[in-house]
């Protein structure tokens, strides 16, 4: 059954969807929106023969189109995806997968309520590194995870529509999520405002977990250079993953402490073990193309999806916990500021504002 595809955006992530969509013999891409007349131009190169539209509800609408993907501004997520269900098509939403939970939630129940596949676009589940940190953790390489640190910072893409928080979080929430069966219970947020008053550039993200596990986030449009780096600690094994290193991207260490059970501490400090360094072998295979391969399987119903309506709203229940927190400590950092200028008398730099 070959799924006859529309694709609404043709922004920075469009063209890879194109691309691989075009690639798939599952499907045939028959349609693509965007309102830039260079967009829908440079669309119609890439892809002899489809028609572009300048309007997504115009794809929608088309009775030759079976599923539609959804690579448009965050806030567009939920009225396009909804229209997407509402006529019929399964949909696939580029991540986050809507501005709010009360979104998702309405999205979940209109796919469930029409037999239609939704899924969200939370692409690194497929790279090769995270298949492979995923066999680690199911085999209990790490013992009990203590915790995750996470570092993804680069100079932009300066966005206008989301802040730094909700275009760079979803990302690795998605992951930890994948990995580990765990509540947030607490989180803490902080950030400034150097470029776009009220979008924050820098975003410094901490979540407390109920199974005293705790998860950092670096969170930067202002870094001078790319760093992509996620780190797993566990009691019984260590592990680093660096996105941009192409030859040991995933990187297990043999280490760990051990803390004796309280009757039989001489001290507080713990064991320390350092042992070896296991570096595996990582799919070099395109991840948005197996994300292509999961959609499909999906809406054949040979697969139970891995990024469903579902595991995209626990994301963006996070994700506005974490914006209550982050805008409670920009006020907070507003008042003090203000406070301190008025008392010696002259403004200062308002960045956390």
């Amino acid at each position: 059954m070959t799924i006859r595809v529309a694709i609404v955006g043709y922004g920075y992530w469009g063209p890879n969807l194109l691309r691989n969509f075009a690639a798939n013999g599952n499907f045939e891409v028959v349609a693509l929106a965007d309102r830039r007349p260079e967009a829908r131009a440079a669309a119609q190169r890439a892809v002899r023969g489809l028609r572009c539209y300048e309007d997504g509800l115009q794809v929608i609408a088309l009775p030759d189109v079976d599923a539609v993907v959804v690579a448009t501004p965050v806030a567009t997520h939920f009225d396009l995806a909804r229209r997407a269900l509402m006529a019929g098509k399964h949909v696939l939403v580029e991540k986050p997968i809507c501005a709010t939970s009360a979104e998702a939630e309405e999205l979940i129940r209109i796919a469930a309520r029409l037999n239609r596949t939704l899924m969200v676009d939370h692409v690194f589940l497929f790279t090769g590194a995270v298949q492979a940190i995923k066999q680690a953790v199911d085999a209990g390489r790490f013992g009990d995870i203590c915790y995750f640190d996470s570092m993804r910072v680069n100079l932009g893409l300066f966005q206008t529509d989301v802040n730094v928080l909700w275009d760079l979080a979803p990302h690795d929430l998605s992951i930890i999520n994948y990995l580990i069966d765990d509540q947030v219970v607490a989180v803490d947020a902080t950030g400034y405002c150097h470029v776009n008053p009220g979008l924050p550039d820098m975003v410094y993200l901490t979540l407390h977990y109920a199974h005293n596990m705790v998860a950092h986030f670096n969170l930067s449009w202002m870094s001078p250079m790319k760093v992509r780096r996620f780190v797993i600690g566990g009691t019984r094994q260590m592990l680093i993953w660096d996105d941009l290193d192409h030859d040991q991207k995933v990187r297990i260490y043999d280490s760990g402490i051990e803390i004796r059970a309280e009757g039989q501490r001489a001290t507080i400090v713990p064991d320390y073990r350092i042992g070896d360094i296991y570096s595996p072998r990582i799919s070099r295979k395109e991840a948005l193309t197996a994300v292509v391969d999961h959609f499909g399987s999906v809406i054949r119903a040979e697969q139970t999806s891995i990024m469903t309506g579902k595991h995209g709203l626990k994301v963006v229940q996070v994700m506005e916990q974490a914006q209550q927190a982050l805008d409670r400590n920009l006020a907070e950092v507003g008042t003090r500021r203000g406070a301190v200028a008025d008392k010696i008398g002259r403004p200062l730099a308002q960045h956390g504002e």
